[in-house]
């Protein structure tokens, strides 16, 4: 496995819509709460609308937000795109040129100034960027430790160990993965705890826990989300 001496944590997923968004501002609550100064990076956000004159990356403010509301927007996200599909796709319909040279430059200004960054991708590991650059090769730039957000529908056990299997082949320091319960009620909360069970009769990777499904209104309330970081995560091993 690859060392580091960055402090930080890139959050990916088995899928898009899976709740990535979800766990990171759930993680980047909890290392507030615990003390830390923490920045947060979403390298390159998708879907932007528009609001007036300004371009509105909703993931990238919510992170911000939940990491303590102090971040520039601008330096929480290098690229903001309209289309929502892959980076690749949304930056060429834009005219776009996405300079993977310059995700390593802004993240670096980060680390300097931040006791933990967090950084979250789009999709899955191998979601492409720009041609020929995927998210897999963009943590291995980054060089940080990578934490796996499973969403728990049908499909998760093979897209999850998928994932891991390429972590593991490309030698990427992998801190574990999280099941993320995407519905409400007992059936959805023992199928994702039957899921994680499952997977980790397949995988040397460790479970860092089960979040459970979070309502509307925990989805607004960061301090909520910390206190489900903390009661269901193992934050400490993602410190």
């Amino acid at each position: 496995m690859v060392t580091t001496t960055r402090r930080g944590l890139f959050v990916t997923g088995t899928d898009t819509g899976i709740g990535k968004t979800t766990i990171a501002r759930a993680i980047a609550a909890a290392w507030r709460h615990r003390g830390f100064h923490v920045g947060v990076y979403k390298p390159v956000e998708t879907g932007c609308t528009r609001r007036g004159l300004r371009t509105v990356a909703a993931d990238a403010e919510a992170l911000i937000k939940a990491a303590g509301g102090h971040q520039p927007i601008d330096q929480a996200t290098s690229y903001t795109l309209r289309l929502p599909v892959a980076p690749v796709l949304a930056a060429e319909a834009a005219g776009v040129r996405i300079d993977p040279i310059r995700l390593t430059n802004d993240f670096s200004k980060l680390s300097a100034k931040y006791d933990l960054v967090l950084v979250e991708g789009a999709g899955g590991l191998l979601v492409p960027i720009t041609g020929g650059f995927t998210y897999r090769d963009l943590v291995k730039q980054l060089a940080l430790p990578v934490i796996t957000v499973v969403g728990s529908r049908l499909g998760c056990i093979n897209h999850t160990l998928l994932t891991l299997e390429t972590l593991d082949r490309d030698r990427v320091r992998s801190h574990g993965y999280v099941v993320n319960c995407l519905a409400a009620g007992n059936d959805a909360a023992q199928e994702a705890e039957s899921n994680r069970r499952v997977i980790g009769r397949f995988t040397d990777h460790r479970c860092l826990g089960v979040f459970p499904h979070a309502d509307k209104k925990a989805l607004r309330d960061d301090e909520r989300l910390a206190e489900l970081a903390e009661r269901f995560l193992d934050i400490e091993a993602l410190t």
